[in-house]
């Protein structure tokens, strides 16, 4: 693995991270761990115009979650950091928000830690548990093809983890495997203290949410995903927070929980999630997808990014033996609509932030 400047002041910091973790195990031993709650948003990959990690960037954009007041965010987790980037990558990138986070004075960490294998796993979780971050998260490998095989892999997990572990229920593109059922992930919640913490995004959406919120505490967290979609009905049924790659409405999610938590006010509730469902339609209709595409834009705009490059997949969605990027183009109605859009969330957003 390729050597960084800021690992020696990492490791040596890791210690009292791992610290801190030992003094709550009376939570890790029964009930949820309380910083793992609320809007955990993904954080999307910044390149640079050569194609490369920014990882400059990366950090600006999780202080930019933090200014945000979001409880928590996650990286490495979507395809464009988990499929298509490097092992090197993941793992300095990992090194770089852990030394970002430390200077956090609301929002949590959580690492992703999965691989093709339960070998590739253990990888970056031995990394992960060396920076200490406040959570870990995983879903199913790309060699899974049974349940048992999902079971042994997070119970080899298991065996390295010291702090929560979120199920992400679905694999990536390239996974065929089985959903891991509800029953197999209560049985590993009783097995496990710290696991029980989980992404819920595989159909049936709603049955799968009910059985799960209603196996509590068993089952220590719930969250919705799926773009936030779903999240008001969710949140009903027991939900407790949100994962998704919208990490730059970080201080909008931050807002929508706020008010789910008081229960004061559910008409703000309800018109911020609807011009949220409004804008994220665009990813319907314009080039890019859905959780990144346009949204690039919009990092742009809350000036966090300098480009809208993106590393792309291979014919058939394969992944590439070495990078493919582009960057998105976008024509000037493409851009007018989009800040339309973003403008019905002028009333939600923080004041203007200052690096």
């Amino acid at each position: 693995m390729m050597k960084h400047p800021t690992r020696r002041k990492l490791l040596q910091t890791a210690l009292s991270g791992a610290s801190a973790l030992l003094a709550g195990n009376r939570v890790l031993a029964g009930d949820a761990y309380p910083r793992v709650r609320g809007p955990f948003p993904i954080l999307s990959t910044p390149f640079t115009d050569s194609g490369e990690v920014d990882y400059e960037v990366l950090a600006e954009q999780a202080r930019f979650v933090d200014w945000g007041s979001c409880p928590g965010m996650i990286w490495p987790q979507s395809g464009d950091s988990v499929d298509l980037l490097t092992m090197d990558e993941k793992l300095r990138g990992m090194e770089v928000l852990a030394e970002t986070s430390r200077s956090f004075k609301t929002s949590a960490l959580c690492l992703g830690v999965q691989g093709k294998d339960t070998e590739e796993m253990l990888v970056y979780a031995r990394h992960a548990e060396k920076l200490a971050p406040t959570a870990i998260i995983s879903r199913p490998p790309d060699s899974g093809l049974t349940e048992d095989d999902l079971r042994q892999y997070w119970r080899d997990l298991a065996k390295v983890a010291k702090r929560p572990v979120i199920f992400q229920t679905t694999g990536g593109v390239v996974y065929k495997g089985p959903v891991p059922s509800v029953k197999l992930m209560i049985e590993l919640a009783k097995e496990f203290p710290h696991f029980g913490y989980i992404k819920e995004e595989a159909a049936p959406i709603i049955a799968r949410t009910r059985e799960l919120c209603a196996a509590k505490p068993t089952i220590r967290r719930v969250f919705s995903a799926r773009g936030a979609h779903g999240w008001l009905y969710e949140s009903h049924l027991g939900t407790e927070g949100l994962i998704t790659e919208r990490a730059v409405y970080a201080d909008v999610l931050t807002r929508v929980w706020d008010l789910m938590q008081s229960g004061k006010d559910p008409d703000t509730v309800r018109d911020i999630h609807a011009k949220l469902m409004l804008l994220f339609n665009l990813g319907q209709h314009l080039p890019g997808g859905d959780l990144r595409g346009f949204q690039l834009h919009l990092w742009k705009k809350r000036g966090v990014f300098k480009n809208m490059i993106s590393r792309q997949y291979g014919p058939k969605q394969s992944i590439p033996d070495k990078p493919i990027f582009s960057e998105l183009k976008l024509t000037t109605d493409e851009i007018a609509e989009i800040d339309f859009r973003f403008e019905a969330l002028r009333p939600y957003l923080k004041a203007e932030r200052r690096s």
